[in-house]
């Protein structure tokens, strides 16, 4: 299916910045213990689809780098922050990748999954980058936060990026901003599956 013309266009900063800002409002659970896994998978494993992204430690210095620090799971309910410092955390993750009934949507997909399996070995399977599919309709811009002001009508704060992942007990800025990134790019899918832009 063509992209709609009002969408085949490019984005000024501009304009992003002009948007209303939106971020996650709904539950948010991190999932920091074994305790923790219970619940969320019961909820995780029962969708076909989940928005995912993952958040890493900024490296400043020449050769430094760290391995994902949170992997962020939204479902039609609820987002779910993984603190895959964990093995047993890390593994419950790798389950819900390889599950095939759950498209795992997101953005720069292969960048993310590479970093993981850095922690944690798994066969990824229902992968949806939604970014690759927007340059497959012509798109130029295909990050998470231009994307969303194209087919949302909403701007993400990117203001957090850059905070330690890796600390034990996250801010509550850093949980609405991993939650935000995750709950988006499900949104994206699932408006770009009404324009029949999924495949």
């Amino acid at each position: 299916m063509a992209l709609p013309p009002e969408l085949h266009r490019h984005v000024s900063r501009d304009e992003i910045n002009a948007l209303p800002i939106r971020r996650y409002e709904g539950p948010v659970h991190v999932i920091a213990a074994p305790g923790d896994l219970a619940p969320a998978m019961d909820d995780i494993l029962q969708e076909t689809l989940v928005g995912f992204d993952t958040e890493t430690r900024p490296a400043f210095r020449p050769g430094e780098s760290y391995p994902p620090s949170l992997a962020q799971v939204a479902t039609a309910r609820a987002v779910y922050l993984f603190q895959v410092q964990r093995a047993d955390i890390a593994a419950a993750v790798a389950r819900m990748l390889s599950e095939e009934h759950i498209v795992k949507a997101g953005v720069g997909m292969a960048d993310d999954l590479k970093s993981l399996k850095k922690v944690v070995a798994f066969h990824e399977k229902s992968i949806a980058d939604v970014g690759m599919l927007a340059q497959r309709h012509g798109l130029k811009q295909s990050g998470v936060r231009n994307l969303s002001g194209l087919f949302l009508g909403f701007r993400i704060p990117k203001g957090t990026k850059t905070s330690n992942w890796a600390r034990h007990t996250l801010t509550e800025q850093q949980i609405v901003y991993a939650a935000t990134d995750a709950w988006a790019c499900r949104e994206l899918y699932l408006k770009f599956r009404e324009l029949g832009l999924t495949t």
